[in-house]
């Protein structure tokens, strides 16, 4: 038995068994799914867009819940009773309308009543402050859209880099194989030390113990995506060899600008504020009077009463009801004082918004330029790693390197090219960064990154 093969066999044990099922359950797939394909996906099936849409719609109600403040309100109320007396008088006055004894007598009444309200401060400002929370409750929304257009985002180049760092570490396995059966003829002969063989093979067991790790990240990076999506995807598109690394245009004084203006957290608390201003006017107008019109309709009837005689009463009325607060224990102080300091809290909000997005502006623009600076880094080490290996290889042929040199190199230029497509999915992820933390980020940023990748299938 070979040691490849036998090498497999204890991959083949280790591994656990959840990636093996998901790897023999694999679709087969002509064509990878590329970005786009995910985003679609996402906005179909992710709950938290789902939640936010659907706290979204609930907050429309708000504005009809304001205007019913101002309209009529309409009441019925009825009742009906059975009595039984036992009535007895003390006293030798005379009455034609006294009854003793015992008697059963049974009444009903109904009836309707129509308010209308003419002057009410506080209903007013509370349909003002309606039309605040609904607008708050759409920018939440747009921002849960943002949200998602991220977390899309970094969950599916995560996928992508685990699988890169597969298929380098199936490469490097390959080439650590070859050096080792290389190692292990030329010690045959007379060639080589044993140390050739044993660090060659001490190579490829940890590159071994490194695959399976990676498989591992690999499932894990494909259930975040599912987490989103709803589904785990079976192959994803990725990025192009040749993508054009742009510098930026702008300082980053303009994007922290552009920031200030557009990040819908800053937003929502400015509408915070607006709403804290409104609470403030309206529990100050519990201070005020209110005015209403009146029209009710009551109908009474008994068929006898403790009188012994019975009534037929039909009531209609209509006017005017004012209301004039004098004293309510002092809660429309309190709350009115309550009022002024959840403004004043909406006001140190605000500027922790501010601070937070021009830290996350900050923070993105740093990262987007470094990975700028990093993929033409990494595209010259790429090159410079290869013809290092190269030389490694011709000077080990030769008899000047030993195996270990060429195991060094080898480790350098997989290193250099796994770090090189990490630096470009890295780029191209900190551009919706940037994107998402001035508030710009939309499906046409999602288009634009799909661009860069492979559509065909490989």
């Amino acid at each position: 038995m070979t040691i490849e093969r036998l090498v497999f066999i204890v991959f083949l044990a280790v591994l656990p068994s959840t990636a093996l099922l998901a790897a023999e359950d694999m679709p087969s797939q002509t064509k990878p799914q590329s970005l786009m394909d995910i985003y679609n996906q996402a906005l179909a099936h992710d709950p938290a867009l789902a939640s936010a849409l659907s706290a979204n719609k609930a907050a429309q109600e708000i504005i009809e819940q304001g205007k019913a403040l101002y309209r009529p309100t309409v009441n019925f109320n009825a009742s009906a009773s059975a009595s039984q007396t036992d009535n007895k008088f003390i006293g030798t006055g005379f009455n034609q309308f006294r009854t003793e004894g015992r008697q059963n007598f049974e009444g009903y009444n109904y009836g309707v009543e129509a308010r209308q309200p003419i002057y009410r401060k506080q209903n007013l400002v509370q349909m003002d402050q309606s039309k605040t929370q609904v607008s708050q409750a759409d920018k939440q929304y747009h921002l849960s859209q943002q949200e998602l257009i991220l977390r899309t985002t970094q969950a599916y180049f995560e996928v992508l880099i685990a699988q890169d760092k597969i298929d380098l570490i199936a490469a490097q396995k390959a080439a650590i194989l070859s050096q080792l059966e290389q190692a292990k003829a030329t010690f045959e002969v007379g060639t080589s030390t044993i140390t050739d063989v044993n660090e060659a093979q001490a190579r490829y067991d940890l590159i071994v113990a490194q695959e399976i790790a990676a498989v591992n990240e690999h499932q894990i990076a494909k259930r975040s995506v599912a987490a989103i999506t709803g589904e785990v995807p079976a192959k994803l598109a990725t990025a192009k060899t040749d993508i054009q690394v742009k510098q930026l245009s702008q300082s980053m004084q303009d994007w922290q600008q552009v920031a200030v203006q557009n990040n819908l957290n800053i937003q929502i608390q400015q509408d915070a504020l607006k709403l804290a201003e409104q609470e403030v006017e309206r529990t100050q107008a519990g201070h005020l009077p209110t005015l209403d019109a009146v029209a009710s309709y009551t109908k009474n009837y008994a068929n006898g009463g403790t009188s012994g005689v019975g009534n037929d009463l039909d009531n209609a009325t209509i006017g005017l009801q004012l209301q004039i607060p004098l004293y309510q224990g002092g809660a429309i102080s309190s709350r009115a004082r309550q009022a002024v300091l959840n403004k004043q809290k909406a006001l140190d909000d605000i500027e922790i918004a501010r601070r937070q997005a021009d830290l996350e502006t900050q923070r993105a623009y740093f990262n987007l330029s470094t990975t700028i600076a990093q993929v033409k880094a990494l595209e010259q080490a790429l090159i410079s790693s290869q013809s290092q290996l190269d030389s490694t290889k011709l000077g080990y042929e030769v008899g000047v390197r030993t195996s270990v040199d060429v195991l060094n190199a080898q480790q350098q230029f997989y290193s250099a090219k796994r770090d090189l497509l990490q630096a470009r999915y890295n780029y191209l992820v900190n551009i919706i960064r940037l994107k998402s933390a001035t508030g710009l980020v939309g499906e046409a940023d999602v288009q634009d990154i799909n661009q860069q990748l492979v559509s065909d299938a490989h």
